[in-house]
Order: C-alpha cells, then sequence, then structure tokens
C-alpha cells in the first residue's frame, strides 16, 4: 500500500564498513508512518530485525568458534543432527579449526548479497592437510528475522545425505631429481653417468629423499572415493644443473674410446655442471678420479709466470733436456724449439721452459698461492661427493719443476681441471656446482676474480695450442681455446701416460681424460673436438 499524503519516510541502515563481531539484531529499515499531527493522526512502526549480511558474519562467527547452538539459533529449519554435520566435517578432514567470513570487495564489508538472497564466504581448514574453499549460504526472512536456510551443501556444496569429505593419509611418491630443461634424470633409462650423480645427490641430501606421507581430501559416497578435491603436491624436485643435450654430445665423442674415459663440461659464469660422463660406468672418475694432470697444469703456471711480469711476446728458451735441481727434464719427443716466444712455449707445451722459469722465476709459494687460486687445495662441494685438487708444496727444485708441468705429486680431476679452463674464459674461478645456488652453502659461492693481465694473457696463449701448437692438426670449431697435456705415471723409461685436453669455447668449458691414452694431441684432443662439433 502506498503511504499516505504527507508521511515523513526513512531508511536507517548499519555502517556495514565496521568489521565488529556479534553485532546482532541491528535495525535495517524503519518506516515511520506519520499523520500530520494537525489531523490527530496515529504512528505506525513497521520494522525487520536485522540484515543478510549481518545475519552471515553471525553465523559464520559462531562456526569459527564452532558454537553449534548459536549457529542452531540462526537457521530456519535446523535438522536434528545439525551438530553431528559440523562435528563430523571437522573430523573426517582430521581438522582442528575451520575459520570462516565473508568476503571483502575493496577491503571493507560492502554488500554481498546475491539476488536469490546468497551471501558468499571463504572457509580456511587446518588440520592434516590445510586448505581452503568458497561457500554460500542462502538466507530468508523468518518470523522478522533473517535466517540461513541450512542444507548439508551449506557446509560444502559437495556435500549431502551419504556423502563426505575425508582427509585421507598415504606414503608420498619419492622426491624427482631433474635435469636443467626439467626433464627427470631419475629414471632407469636415464644414462649410467648421471644416475650415478643422482645416487650422489641421494647421499649429500638425505632429508630431501626421506620417505614422508602425504595428505588428499577427497570426496565419499559412503565408504567410496568418487572425487580428490585437493590432490597429492609431492616433493619439490631437485633440480640438477645437467644439460642432457651437453651430456649427450659428451657421450657420442667418447664412442669409440677403448680405454676408460670421462668428460665434464661446465658453464664458466657460473661454475654449473652441464655434463659428467664416464666411460666405462661403475666409477665415477670425472669426480672422483685423481689424476697428475701433466701439461694441462701450464694453464696454472703460465698464470703465474704471466702474473710476474712474463709476456707473450717476450723470448724464452725451450732445449731439448734440461737438467733441474740434478733430475733432466725432457720435452715430448726431445723435440729442441730453440729460442722462441713464450706464447709458443705454452703452444708447444716447453717442459724445459717451463721447469726452469718455475724454479727461477716463480718459487714454490708463488706457484702455490696461484694454484689455489684456481681451486688447489679447496674442498669443493658441486652436491655429490667430488675429490679436490692437490697441490702439494714443492720440497726442492726438482719438485717445483714437476709440480709446475703438472707432475710429481700434483693430483686433480677432470672437474678440477674443467674448472681451471672455466676460470680464463670467465675471468674468475667459481667453485663447480650440480645443484641451484639455494642448496650450497653460502661459502662456496664465492669466486675468485683472476687478474685482468692473466686472463688477456692466457685468452691469447690458450687458443694458440689450437691454431699452432700441439693440438693445431685436430680440426676444432673456431673459437676454441685449449691445452694438450700427457700426464706420465708409473715407471721406465717410456712409462704410461694418461691423455688430456681442457679447453673453452664460449659460456662452455670442458675436460677430457682417457686414462693410459697416451699424448693428449692423438686422443683426448679428438674426444674434445668431436663433442664441441656436436654442440655446434
Amino acid at each position: 500500500m502506498a503511504p499516505p499524503t504527507g508521511t515523513i519516510y526513512a531508511h536507517l541502515r548499519e555502517d556495514e564498513r565496521r568489521p565488529r563481531r556479534r553485532r546482532r539484531w541491528r535495525w535495517v529499515a524503519a518506516a515511520l508512518l506519520v499523520p500530520a499531527l494537525a489531523a490527530g493522526g496515529t504512528l505506525w512502526l513497521l520494522r525487520t530485525e536485522g540484515t543478510p549480511e549481518q545475519t552471515a558474519d553471525d553465523y559464520l562467527d559462531a562456526w569459527t568458534d564452532q558454537s553449534y547452538a548459536e549457529m542452531r539459533e540462526l537457521v530456519a529449519d535446523p535438522p536434528a543432527d545439525f551438530e553431528q554435520w559440523h562435528r563430523r566435517f571437522l573430523t573426517d578432514l582430521q581438522a582442528e579449526h575451520i575459520s570462516l567470513r565473508r568476503p571483502l570487495p575493496n577491503g571493507v564489508f560492502a554488500s554481498t548479497v546475491g539476488d536469490d538472497g546468497a551471501v558468499t564466504f571463504h572457509a580456511v581448514v587446518q588440520g592434516r592437510r590445510d586448505w581452503d574453499y568458497d561457500g554460500e549460504l542462502k538466507l530468508v526472512e523468518r518470523g522478522g528475522r533473517w535466517k540461513v536456510a541450512w542444507t548439508p551443501a551449506t557446509i560444502h556444496r559437495l556435500l549431502k545425505k551419504g556423502r563426505s569429505l575425508r582427509a585421507i593419509t598415504r606414503p608420498g611418491e619419492p622426491a624427482h631429481v631433474l635435469a636443467a630443461g626439467g626433464e627427470r634424470i631419475d629414471t632407469p633409462d636415464t644414462p649410467g653417468s648421471v644416475q650415478q650423480l643422482v645416487e650422489g645427490l641421494k647421499r649429500t641430501y638425505p632429508d630431501w629423499f626421506a620417505p614422508y606421507k602425504e595428505t588428499t581430501i577427497e570426496l565419499y559416497e559412503g565408504d567410496r572415493p568418487v572425487e580428490t578435491l585437493v590432490g597429492a603436491g609431492g616433493k619439490v624436485p631437485l633440480k640438477t644443473t645437467i644439460d642432457l643435450k651437453v651430456h649427450r654430445a659428451g657421450a657420442a665423442a667418447l664412442e669409440g674410446v677403448d680405454k676408460p674415459a670421462s668428460l665434464v663440461a661446465l658453464r664458466p659464469s657460473t661454475g654449473e655442471i652441464l655434463a659428467v660422463v664416464n666411460k666405462p660406468g661403475g666409477f665415477n672418475r670425472a669426480l672422483l678420479g685423481k689424476y697428475p694432470p701433466g701439461s694441462t697444469f701450464k694453464v696454472v703456471t703460465a698464470s703465474a709466470l704471466v702474473a710476474d711480469g712474463a709476456k707473450p711476446d717476450a723470448r724464452v728458451t725451450c732445449p731439448a733436456e734440461q737438467n733441474i735441481g740434478g733430475f733432466p727434464f725432457h720435452n715430448a719427443g726431445f723435440k729442441d724449439y730453440g729460442t722462441l716466444a713464450f706464447r709458443d712455449a705454452f703452444a708447444h707445451s716447453c717442459n724445459t721452459t717451463f721447469g726452469a722459469m718455475s724454479v727461477d722465476r716463480l718459487g714454490a709459494d708463488r706457484l702455490a698461492k696461484v694454484a689455489a687460486s684456481f681451486g688447489f687445495g679447496a674442498a669443493i662441494t658441486p652436491g655429490v661427493p667430488a675429490v679436490k685438487a692437490e697441490f702439494p708444496a714443492p720440497k726442492d727444485d726438482t719438485d717445483l719443476a714437476s709440480a709446475s708441468i703438472g707432475q710429481g705429486r700434483v693430483l686433480a680431476s677432470p672437474l678440477n681441471m674443467a674448472s681451471v679452463a672455466a676460470a680464463i674464459a670467465a675471468g674468475a674461478w667459481w667453485p663447480p656446482r650440480l645443484v641451484p645456488e639455494e642448496r650450497m652453502p653460502d661459502h662456496t659461492l664465492r669466486p675468485r676474480r683472476l687478474e685482468d693481465d692473466v686472463v688477456r694473457a692466457l685468452r691469447d696463449l690458450m687458443p694458440a695450442v689450437v691454431t699452432d701448437g700441439t693440438a693445431q692438426a685436430v680440426s676444432f670449431p673456431e673459437g676454441t681455446a685449449g691445452k694438450t697435456g700427457t700426464a706420465e705415471y708409473g715407471s721406465g723409461k717410456e712409462p704410461p701416460a694418461h691423455s688430456w685436453f681442457v679447453g673453452y669455447r664460449g659460456d662452455l668449458a670442458f675436460a677430457v681424460i682417457v686414462e693410459g691414452g697416451g699424448a693428449g694431441s692423438a686422443v683426448a684432443a679428438p674426444v674434445a673436438a668431436r663433442f664441441l662439433k656436436a654442440l655446434a
């Protein structure tokens, strides 16, 4: 009925920007029908208690507090098992607490009532498996008040008679191990050398791979599961730096090599290990093998000499044989190169030159200090077991001369020597790593910068090995720099030797060793060339 003429009509609304709890039975609207006083009229008062939002807030507050009696008072037609439904809901979910509230558009309690009288809410369940969901309360007017029209779907939209939501706990799937590109490398079809790394990671990070249990949230129809609402997340996989493309190129390069061999590749700018290939498997010689590095160590010795003033164009002598400290040192094949540039002495791998210059110009302490800047003597923790490179203090001139050409008591793994080559490429020695930086101890992440003059000089010396020196007969891709090594071991007039080649090309550094392979230029260098060509 329309209000008569002369009526004063007003609406009094609750200020819904105040999120206080337990604001019950407020005035939403009041219509004051006041006839003209002069006509001696009557005062009419019409009211509806509360608002849909207020009733929803009170209901959600009571639900959060698990005050089921209070909740029942706010329900239009509560069933006899009303409280049982709510208690079983938490029990089945193995939950300790549920927190509920209406969403807050723009951060305030704005109106959220739909045209159908529904108010949305957000629930957060805390228990064996924390999770959250959105729900809906249907509000109806009943006896001058707003009430909740309750059904089991009020608790969760999927609930009805005969249904339940349950937290189910089962053994979790073990953490996976991934390559840098996201491929799994912990499967039976993974290359054997990579499987060795995976086993090493499991020993280093046992907690990461320890058995655990995982909880899902599932909808049941009676005792039959029908839908998984919250699935098993699984443990976060351990992502490595291994690049399978680089690994495959390394493995292909070693095909046809009939002696034990390994290849290691690094990213010089970060120290990330890209490939570790061992042939045959069974022993991770790439990271655990300790070998005399032979003439590949001349990268370190040349760096020390350059740092102390030697220039690539300086003239030096390279006799076929020279007595140093009472012991005769000779060049490979007893070649006599006479007088030549220091660059060429490096390219031709003159043992007599480097042995004599180390004794005359460096001394044991100086060479040891420079070796340390390339990681010798420092424990390395790439994420799997790995040996450190060893440079024992030379005892005398003969010992020093032997050390300067990577013989005597100097020992290193292919990983150690790959990081030496990487240091020249990057201008700094980075500790090699197989896992993300956040998994590494902080002290292992600091690079050791090389002197600018040293880097410039070695970037001149190492390419000369490929273009004009011991590896010139091998066809390398353009831009390759490296150093051959023939590391004698054992005894006799012609002792056996390991074949080495270390180098870099762009942001890729590597080391190759073939045990007992002989001359580095004849065996290891061709392997390295095949490796780089496969990637180029």
